[in-house]
């Protein structure tokens, strides 16, 4: 049935279940979970406040790629923790859906599970969350937690 299995992961509470129900469907179907983590590059808010950070001077793209491979790495190690096999992670950069749906397309996945509340920014409540976008436009089944 599903044999590769995509949990996007931005390390919220709805994405750690979504992990959780992922992990157990891998084990009953025999399939693989990869973990996918997306940051966006910052804006000219953020470089403003990136010139305030005193206590963290680096770039904050670097920041930012640093924070969400941690996120990767605590999920796939949570992924294990819970018996699957092999967990892949991976970080990426771009628009949160549509680098989840374009990740999806080109792995082939053949089920995304993912959290419906996740630690966005102000952009979902403007353009919707990445919930709805991904299941509007997913070519494989959705799996919302």
């Amino acid at each position: 049935m599903f044999q590769k299995i995509l949990v996007p992961m931005d390390g919220s509470e709805a994405a750690m279940s979504a992990l959780e129900i992922a992990a157990k469907l891998s084990l009953l179907t025999g399939g693989t979970i990869t973990i996918l983590t997306v940051y966006r590059h910052h804006g000219m808010l953020e470089a403003s406040l990136s010139m305030v950070r005193r206590d963290n001077p680096d770039p904050l793209d670097d920041v930012l790629r640093d924070h969400a491979s941690g996120i990767a790495k605590s999920a796939k190690e949570h992924a294990q923790a819970l018996g699957a096999k092999d967990p892949r992670a991976f970080v990426r950069n771009g628009p949160v859906a549509r680098s989840i749906l374009a990740f999806a397309k080109e792995h082939e996945n053949d089920l995304i599970v993912l959290g419906s509340r996740g630690a966005g920014t102000v952009d979902q409540y403007l353009l919707g969350s990445v919930s709805h976008k991904v299941t509007s436009v997913a070519e494989c089944p959705v799996l919302v937690v």
